[in-house]
């Protein structure tokens, strides 16, 4: 059996059947928990090319992955991604080709993304408060981001989802509210607990944590929420309320971690391909196709190889400074 017919495994057993693709590290918001405020980019030398990029997703998908996400950064961002997320699309094999965005350009973005082959959209959303927002996003417009929902809402997407990154003190108010814009939207949305990538002064993340129980035990208090074993193959855990088609997910990498679960893996713009979000385990994958430009079989054998790298778990300590230098931006979503 040659490797581009066999499923990606772990060492733990675990499946390998999503890949998470940065196309940028470059971003036109500066959200507080994300990166800092005076950011230096990638040399646009050092990034894999829009062709590149199409052949490591060529590859995966050779190998039975079925999801692909694009992630920044901003993807929004990069020049020419309809482009590449045409090529994408038509990958014999893939399933679901998503995008998360910060939603700013989804005004003129959004039918397009659909028509190029666009399965889905996962849209930030940490605050409905303009004022907040702003802060928060350091430059955001929140009027623009909510043109953006109701643009992708009018493109015809099946399944939205907003994330909000929830932090005690700066918008843990805002919960039942975001959970109401996401019913009137007919949308879902996932709380997310912050991860701890990248050293920040601006807050403490240990003193800003706010868990996922405490978020549930709020939200159930006005609308009962019945778990469920949905999935939409990332690492959010769904509850559904009986008046609503909206789903509530959480994503708790610190109070349920989910490491046991994992069946993704990461591509950085600058090539890294990352087997945890919270390890620095990695393959360069920019060398192979620097080296040996459309070759899928060198590019097939270094992803394989790459998965004895995957570690079991992550170990985030909120206490600590952060084991992860890079900034969530690198990172890829």
């Amino acid at each position: 059996m040659t490797s581009s017919t066999l499923p990606l495994q772990d060492r733990f057993g675990r499946k390998v059947d999503y890949l998470r693709l940065s196309v940028t590290d470059r971003c036109d918001f500066r959200c507080v928990y994300c990166m800092a405020e005076d950011m230096q980019f990638l040399p646009r030398s050092e990034i894999l090319s829009l062709e590149q990029l199409y052949e490591i997703a060529r590859a995966f998908v050779a190998l039975g992955v079925k999801k692909i996400r694009l992630t920044g950064g901003e993807p929004l961002v990069r020049n020419n991604i309809l482009q590449l997320v045409e090529n994408i699309a038509r990958l014999d094999g893939l399933e679901q080709l998503h995008l998360t965005t910060n939603g700013a350009r989804l005004d003129r973005f959004a039918k397009p993304l659909r028509a190029a082959g666009v399965t889905g959209i996962n849209i930030s959303l940490d605050s409905l408060q303009p004022a907040r927002f702003r802060e928060l996003t350091r430059v955001g417009d929140l009027g623009k981001v909510i043109g953006g929902i109701d643009a992708a809402r009018d493109a015809g997407f099946k399944r939205l989802k907003l994330n909000a990154v929830v932090m005690k003190g700066r918008n843990d108010d805002e919960v039942l509210d975001l959970v109401d814009f996401a019913r009137e939207r007919q949308v879902d949305i996932s709380f997310i607990e912050e991860m701890p990538l990248g050293q920040i002064d601006e807050h403490s993340r240990a003193l800003s944590f706010c868990s996922s129980d405490e978020l549930r035990q709020q939200i159930g208090q006005h609308y009962p929420l019945t778990a469920s074993d949905e999935s939409t193959g990332g690492p959010s855990r769904y509850y559904r309320m009986a008046d609503s088609d909206t789903r509530i997910g959480f994503i708790s990498p610190h109070s349920h971690n989910f490491c046991h679960l994992c069946n993704r893996v990461r591509l950085t713009v600058e090539g890294r391909l990352l087997l945890c979000l919270g390890n620095e385990h990695s393959a360069d994958l920019k060398e192979i196709v620097d080296r040996f430009p459309g070759n899928q079989e060198k590019l097939q054998q270094a992803i394989v190889a790459a998965m004895d790298l995957k570690p079991e778990r992550h170990h985030f300590d909120l206490n600590d400074a952060p084991q992860i230098v890079r900034f969530m931006n690198m990172t890829g979503g």
